[in-house]
């Protein structure tokens, strides 16, 4: 098992491999092409057609988005793996990414010998949702409900895996109460479903329920920062509801397959950095729930050798059964 040092070091040393392998004259000069591990609507997709249209800029080529969900997330980083280290199939992945290899038994690749990192994008809290017409307008009332109805708490989530199921352990055991995970093919798809009333409770990163709770056409009974969403005032943290501590988000990063050459990283990393530095990109996901992070290849890695082993205490804690 590799330290969370030894991690870091592995992944920084393997920058820069494909440095002498071939490619077709200048990058790029056909379509780039991202894969989002996610069905549309979720907040790496919402990032990724964000900056999608920058990147196009600097390229000077299209930046085209994938969606590949499937396996929580699986099937789309397992793809870019097995791409051509070109520089012409990348991936944008959510925090998935290094939850799944301690969730599933074989996720079909590794993290840090599979990937090259490129940046980290931004982030995003989670948020606790229910419909407007349900009587719970708090964790406290959702809380002592079901302990008085003293059944599994059905509570739906974009995927197996993903920072909102891992928020349902969460609450499941700070809470003391039983929590029956329901995953979704995606946050659009589980957003849907709560509008639809087709199910009582879920958990998503911010993103992609921002607007619905801006129109009031969900409740947020919580959000798991550590302190208030700057335009959501009304909708108090998970701490300030007596749980410490009780801090979760969702981050996207840019990755590459391994032996991709280290200017083609380079050149992808300094073109996203300048796209995310741009103020009215900036505007528009922190209008939409990120926190942009734009910390380039040294900065990924070093939250991928971070939150791996993380990830794995807390699914080990919660007993969360591998798939």
């Amino acid at each position: 098992m590799l330290t969370r040092r030894a991690a870091f070091a592995a992944m920084l040393a393997t920058v820069g491999t494909g440095a002498h392998a071939q490619t077709e004259g200048p990058y790029p000069n056909r379509p780039v092409r991202f894969i989002v591990p996610a069905a549309p609507g979720g907040p790496t997709d919402v990032m990724a057609r964000m900056i999608s249209t920058g990147l196009a800029v600097k390229f000077g080529q299209p930046a085209v988005i994938v969606n590949r969900a499937g396996a929580g997330g699986n099937i789309g980083v397992v793809q870019v793996a097995k791409s051509p280290a070109d520089g012409y199939t990348l991936l944008i992945a959510s925090t998935g990414f290094v939850v799944n290899p301690s969730l599933f038994r074989d996720p079909g690749y590794d993290p840090f010998k599979d990937f090259l990192p490129i940046t980290e994008l931004g982030s995003s809290p989670n948020v606790i949702l229910v419909h407007p017409s349900s009587p719970i307008t708090s964790i406290r009332q959702l809380v002592d409900k079901a302990k008085a109805d003293k059944e599994k708490l059905d509570v739906i989530n974009p995927g197996q895996g993903s920072t909102p199921h891992l928020t349902a352990e969460l609450l499941q055991l700070k809470g003391g109460i039983p929590v029956e995970n329901i995953p979704y093919n995606g946050a659009g798809p589980a957003i849907q479903a709560l509008l639809a009333k087709t199910t009582t409770i879920g958990i998503t990163a911010l993103p992609p329920a921002h607007a619905h709770i801006k129109s009031g056409a969900l409740r947020a009974l919580a959000i798991t920062a550590d302190k208030r969403w700057f335009d959501l005032p009304d909708v108090p943290t998970m701490e300030e509801q007596g749980y410490p501590g009780f801090i979760s988000e969702t981050f996207q990063g840019m990755y590459a397959p391994v032996g991709t050459p280290d200017a083609i990283v380079q050149r992808v990393a300094r073109d996203t950095l300048n796209v995310l530095a741009d103020a009215s990109t900036l505007e528009k996901l922190r209008g939409v729930g990120f926190d942009v992070r734009a910390r380039g290849p040294q900065g990924l890695a070093e939250r991928v050798a971070r939150e791996v082993p993380m990830w794995r205490d807390i699914i080990v804690q919660s007993r969360i059964e591998l798939q």
